[in-house]
């Protein structure tokens, strides 16, 4: 996939299945917690009602995320468009629902050149816009000048809610 870096001063993409290869059964994790199909997964957990229900919850997305984040090797397409953001002289991030245990062994299992990451525990997650507005102020670019790129429904609400550009792939 060839990005398109015209009117782009700086570029974020997502991590699971934009980047790397993810084997996640949200099916199974749903089962598991008993979180209805309807419902994003995190805002089910966040709503349980006691700790202890939340904590049990957290921990079986956890071990999901591990077991998938053992195997994730880069995606050729998301390989290519890192290197021609990189090529260009371009800010790099990512941004990612994932946990941040999940995601550092991804990004080190993968040797990828990205060192400015937000995970769900950095921000409130996709689609709310708020990891991507932090990432905009802290390169002091505007919004409408960063691209976003990512694979899910969440990526474009989160890129529309920052006024950003975006590119599902």
């Amino acid at each position: 996939m060839k990005l398109d870096l015209t009117n782009v001063s700086g570029v974020i993409f997502d991590l699971d299945g934009t980047l790397v290869e993810s084997v996640l059964d949200f099916s199974q994790m749903r089962r598991e917690i008993g979180c209805p199909a309807s419902e994003d997964i995190l805002t089910f957990i966040d709503n349980l009602p006691d700790e202890t229900s939340r904590a049990s919850a957290h921990q079986v997305i956890l071990d999901h995320e591990m077991a998938d984040a053992e195997n994730a090797k880069w995606l050729p397409a998301g390989k290519s468009m890192v290197d021609a953001v990189i090529k260009a002289d371009l800010p790099v991030a990512i941004v990612t629902r994932n946990c941040k245990q999940a995601t550092a062994l991804k990004i080190s299992n993968n040797q990828i050149p990205i060192s400015t990451v937000l995970t769900r525990e950095c921000a409130p997650a996709k689609p709310d816009p708020t990891a991507l507005l932090m990432i905009a102020g802290q390169w002091q670019i505007a919004p409408a000048h960063i691209l976003y790129v990512g694979d899910y429904i969440y990526d474009q609400q989160a890129a529309e809610n920052a006024g950003m550009q975006w590119l599902l792939v």
